[in-house]
């Protein structure tokens, strides 16, 4: 494994409602160590919506300014140019309609996020495009969802 498969290629930007951004982040944080590619955007109920889209924003641009200045030789990219996946809690709600405004090429928005999505993604993803990653990340999601008492009588398929 070259150094490159070890650092972080993707920013992470996890926008929700109220403090539970912060807080998936910080448990994400608690089981697997720093991310410091990993940023969280909390959105409260009295929040100005075109602040709160100002906030995502510039949580785009930490994520790709950090990962860009960390990155070296082949992998030097543009700020601009570093993928970022956007994760929020829910579809439809504030936090997701902001985040689908910076929808582009090297940023993609996720919504249903949880926290074994987040524990896969501090790993490094190499080589794979940010389209790939976000369709094997829903069903990293999904499948991390269980009802215990299917579990316990051995009915989840």
């Amino acid at each position: 494994m070259n150094s490159n498969d070890t650092q972080p290629t993707l920013g992470v930007v996890v926008v929700t409602h109220g403090q539970l951004a912060a807080e998936l982040v910080n448990s994400a944080e608690m089981i697997v160590g720093d991310l410091p590619h990993f940023t969280a955007v909390s959105i409260g109920w009295h929040d100005d919506v075109d602040q709160a889209r100002e906030e995502i924003g510039r949580a785009i641009a930490r994520v790709q300014a950090s990962l860009s200045a960390r990155a070296s030789g082949a992998e030097l990219r543009e700020p601009a140019d570093v993928d970022v996946l956007v994760l929020s809690d829910m579809f439809g709600g504030t936090p997701a309609n902001l985040a689908v405004t910076f929808v582009s090429p090297h940023v993609e928005v996720m919504t249903g996020v949880n926290l074994p999505m987040l524990i896969k993604l501090a790993r490094p993803q190499p080589g794979k495009d940010l389209q790939t990653l976000a369709a094997e990340m829903r069903e990293h999601g999904r499948n991390a969802i269980w009802v215990a008492s299917e579990l316990l009588k051995g009915q989840k398929t």
